[in-house]
């Protein structure tokens, strides 16, 4: 998204230097509606001018949703005080392909008071050392989670069984979100015990307890503090 965003924004600025970065990385095919970014061109265009030229030339995949100016010195990787993601996830037996590519289809059965419980071993303040991919960028694997939760979402166009895992913390590993989410999945279907996610949580581990939950499923839903 960012390359495509920046060959873009390139031909609006008649191939000036651009710069453009993003306060948040996340994987190929994981939505970033709340992803907030800050662009640099070499001539003055005034943000209503942009949003429309961008969103004019963007693939209908890729929107900006809104652009205003900032400081000069403003850095969009500092700041940000929590993230919130959401993962949307399908229980039916048949998938909905009306929905395919916003939700992971996860068959049942599922427990879901289970999983709604299990959903406290996260949060709080811990090394995520066993729940992300390794990453040189990363200074520490400690992260804060404030908030961890499964519920069913109110959004009448989200049929056929679909639910959201919620989660906001204070920064995220690369595919952390996404190792908790098939965790969580793997102890509401019964093949873990939450004992055994807290066993996991507590050491440093190569080993995964299971595959990471596909991308499609993931939504980067807003940064805090910027």
């Amino acid at each position: 998204m960012q390359g495509t965003i920046a060959r873009i924004l390139s031909k609006i600025a008649r191939y000036g230097e651009c710069s453009i970065s993003g306060t948040s990385r996340t994987d190929a095919g994981v939505h970033a509606q709340g992803q907030v970014g800050k662009i640099s061109i070499p001539t003055y265009i005034d943000s209503a001018t942009l949003l429309r030229g961008m969103n004019s030339m963007l693939p209908e995949s890729i929107r900006m949703r809104s652009c205003v100016q900032c400081e000069a010195g403003f850095n969009p990787k500092v700041g940000a005080t929590s993230k919130e993601y959401h993962y949307y996830l399908s229980l039916t037996a048949v998938a909905n392909p009306s929905v395919s590519d916003i939700v992971a289809h996860i068959p049942g059965p599922m427990d879901l008071e289970l999983l709604e419980r299990a959903t406290q071993v996260f949060v709080g303040r811990h090394d995520f050392y066993s729940f992300c991919r390794r990453s040189t960028r990363a200074a520490t694997t400690i992260r804060e989670v404030y908030k961890c939760e499964f519920v069913r979402p109110t959004n009448a166009l989200l049929v056929d069984e679909v639910y959201a895992l919620r989660i906001t913390g204070n920064g995220f590993l690369k595919q952390m979100v996404r190792y908790m989410a098939s965790t969580l999945f793997a102890v509401g279907q019964g093949a873990l015990t939450i004992g055994q996610v807290a066993e996991h949580l507590a050491v440093h581990s190569e080993d995964k307890l299971c595959p990471k939950a596909p991308a499609h499923g993931l939504h980067l839903v807003s940064i805090s503090g910027l």
